[in-house]
């Protein structure tokens, strides 16, 4: 594969990126459902990226988009037919959490469950270790 195809979710990684499990993080049924749904709609490309920054309350925020192909560097996790990107710097406090959905109108939406975290904020979008 050169450089300028496109890489589909479904084909083989392209050079540098690493296949990894679900022991680094975990879509639930429901989360995986609505992944899949947004990445239809939103038509920017079929991989959902996780990736953790500075900031919030606590520090650490996630965030969430989604791309065309993974970049050199990049995890590859595929759960709950969904394909997921990490970077190698996400992954070391990213490793065993599992991101949910819920679609109720109060404290709806994605969740994550994270076992590094030592604190996190009541809005669930920020943490610390």
């Amino acid at each position: 594969m050169s450089a300028t195809e496109p890489t589909s979710p479904a084909s083989a990684l392209p050079e540098g990126v690493r296949e990894g499990n679900e022991n680094l993080v975990r879509l639930t049924d429901p989360a995986g459902h609505k992944v899949r749904a947004l990445i239809a709609r939103e038509k920017q490309g079929g991989f959902l990226r996780i990736a953790i920054t500075g900031g919030g309350c606590n520090g650490l925020s996630y965030k969430l988009r989604f791309v065309a192909e993974p970049r050199k560097g990049d995890i590859l996790v595929r759960t709950a037919e969904v394909p997921v990107i990490v970077d190698a710097k996400t992954a070391l406090y990213l490793k065993g959490t599992v991101l949910d959905y819920s679609s109720k109108l109060i404290a709806g939406g994605f969740k994550f469950a994270n076992p590094n975290a030592k604190a996190s904020c009541s809005c669930g979008e920020s943490f610390s270790v």
